[in-house]
C-alpha cells in the first residue's frame, strides 16, 4: 500500500484509551450496583440476530434503514444488533418454561446504528436494558420508573437535573381515535407524525397531520393535549384502558414520593411500533442539553412473536452511554478521580536483583494491593514522574539497603510523605 493508514476510528464509533475506560468502568459499576441491589439480574446475547427479528417488532425503519445487516454464507439474512428488546424477548420465549416469573433482567451490550452522527447519538453505542418480564400490573411500570430515577440519583442528580415525561399508548390510540375517527392502523401514522414534532418545524407537522386527514380543528385538540395534567388529560377518555393505567402509576409515583421527578406528557409517544402500554422518557432539564436521555415502556405482546398465546408482558427502558456521559459532563457530576485510589508503583535500583523486585510485588498483589514494577531502565526522579502521571498513590522504594534489612520505603505520592516500614506493615497502611 502507498498510503499510510489512517489512525481515526470508523465514523461513529471510539476508540477507549486507559482514562475514558476507567471513567467508563466507574460509571458502568454504578449501574451494576444500583442493579443489583435491587434484585436486576444480568443478561447478555448474540452480537448478530436474524434481521427479520428487527423488522417484524422494530419497525421498518430500523431493520432496513439503520442496520448494519448482509448475506452469510448460507444465505441468511443477519443483523448487527441495533437493539436489545427482541433479543431478549427470543431468549425468554425460547426458555420460558424452566424460568421462574417475574423476571428482573438487564444488561449493558453494544450496538449499532448506521445513522447520521450528532452529539448524543453515534453509529457504535453501549446501552444500559432494564426489563421485568410476567407481571401485567401497574407495579412493574412503577418499578421500571423508579429504577429509572433511583440509577440518576446514584449519580447524584436531583429533580432539578432531570424529569421523567409519562404517557401510555392505549390512551394516546383512544384519545386520537375519538379526535380523528382513526383505526388503529390510522392512529399508527398520526403517533409517527407526533413522535417527531419536535425535532421538526412547527409547519411541517401542521402539514405532515393535513396530509392524514385531520382539519385544523383536530390538530388544535391535540395540541391542547401537550399542556393538560394527567388528571385533565384522563378525564377526557376516562373509560379507556390506558388512561385507568396512568392514574394508577401517577396516583403510586405520588405516595411513593417521585411525583416530583415526573410529568404527564402526550406527546412522549416511543418510536417503536412493539409498545402497548406505559412509555416514558428521561429528559435533561439543563438548558445547553435539553433533551431525551432515555426511555421506555410497556410492550406486552413480544414474546409471542416466538410462542403463539405466550402472554408473557413485559417492560422496561434502554439507556444510551453516550447520553449519560454528556449529562454528567453538562451537570458537573463525574468525580475527580476513579477506582479505589490505591495503586502501587514498585521503583527499580541496580543493586537488586529483579527476582526480588517480583516477589515485593506479589505479595503486594496477593493483599489484593493494585501494584506494578516499574519497566525499564531509567533513574529514580524519572520513575516517580512516571509515577505521578500514571496516577499511581504510591511508591515502594527498596534499594539494597532497604533490602538487607528487610524493609521498604513508602511514599505517598500526593501528599509527599514518606516513611520506612516493615512490608507487612506497608501492605497493612496501604489497606
Amino acid at each position: 500500500m502507498s498510503e499510510k493508514l489512517s489512525t481515526q476510528p470508523y465514523k461513529g464509533t471510539r476508540d477507549f484509551y486507559p482514562a475514558e475506560m476507567r471513567m467508563r468502568n466507574w460509571f458502568f459499576g454504578v449501574i451494576r450496583r444500583e442493579l443489583e441491589n435491587s434484585a436486576f439480574e444480568e443478561y447478555n446475547g448474540p452480537m448478530l440476530e436474524s434481521l427479520d427479528l428487527y423488522a417484524a417488532k422494530s419497525g421498518e425503519e430500523i431493520a432496513n434503514k439503520q442496520t448494519y445487516n448482509f448475506l452469510d454464507r448460507g444465505d441468511r439474512r443477519l443483523a448487527i444488533r441495533p437493539e436489545m428488546t427482541p433479543t431478549v424477548a427470543r431468549m425468554v420465549a425460547g426458555k420460558m418454561g424452566e424460568l421462574t416469573f417475574p423476571l428482573k433482567w438487564f444488561s449493558i451490550p453494544n450496538m449499532y446504528r448506521y445513522e447520521a452522527t450528532q452529539r448524543g447519538r453515534l453509529r457504535e453505542f453501549w446501552q444500559l436494558n432494564v426489563d421485568i418480564f410476567g407481571c401485567d400490573t401497574y407495579e412493574a411500570d412503577l418499578e421500571i420508573v423508579s429504577s429509572a430515577i433511583r440509577l440518576m440519583r446514584a449519580f447524584g442528580a436531583d429533580e432539578k437535573m432531570f424529569t421523567v415525561r409519562i404517557n401510555n399508548r392505549r390512551f394516546f390510540n383512544d384519545v386520537i381515535a375519538a379526535i380523528t375517527g382513526k383505526d388503529t392502523e390510522g392512529s399508527k401514522a398520526v403517533s409517527k407524525v407526533i413522535d417527531h414534532k419536535n425535532k421538526v418545524p412547527r409547519e411541517v407537522y401542521e402539514k405532515e397531520l393535513t396530509s392524514l386527514g385531520l382539519s385544523a380543528e383536530q390538530i388544535a385538540k391535540i395540541d391542547a393535549l401537550y399542556h393538560m395534567n394527567v388528571t385533565e388529560a384522563t378525564d377526557l377518555c376516562p373509560d379507556s384502558r390506558g388512561a385507568g393505567e396512568l392514574r394508577q402509576l401517577f396516583d403510586a409515583l405520588e405516595k411513593m414520593g417521585l411525583s416530583k421527578y415526573c410529568i404527564f406528557d402526550f406527546g412522549i409517544i416511543r418510536g417503536l411500533d412493539y409498545y402497548t402500554g406505559s412509555v416514558f422518557e428521561v429528559f435533561d432539564n439543563a438548558p445547553e442539553n435539553n433533551r431525551a436521555m432515555f426511555g421506555g415502556g410497556r410492550y406486552d405482546n413480544l414474546v409471542d412473536l416466538f410462542v403463539k398465546n405466550a402472554k408473557i408482558s413485559g417492560v422496561g427502558y434502554g439507556m444510551g452511554d453516550v447520553t449519560l456521559e454528556n449529562f454528567l459532563v453538562t451537570h458537573k457530576l463525574l468525580p475527580q478521580t476513579y477506582g479505589n485510589g490505591v495503586k502501587v508503583l514498585v521503583t527499580r535500583f541496580d543493586d537488586v536483583p529483579y527476582e526480588k523486585y517480583m516477589e515485593l510485588t506479589d505479595t503486594l498483589r496477593n493483599a489484593g494491593i493494585v501494584s506494578s514494577i516499574y519497566l525499564g531502565q531509567k533513574k529514580f526522579g524519572k520513575q516517580l514522574e512516571y509515577a505521578v502521571k500514571g496516577e499511581y498513590s504510591h511508591a515502594i522504594i527498596m534499594g539494597g539497603d532497604e533490602c538487607a534489612r528487610g524493609v521498604v520505603r513508602l511514599k505517598n505520592l500526593s501528599t509527599r510523605e514518606e516513611s520506612e516500614l516493615s512490608v507487612t506493615d506497608a501492605i497493612e497502611l496501604l489497606k
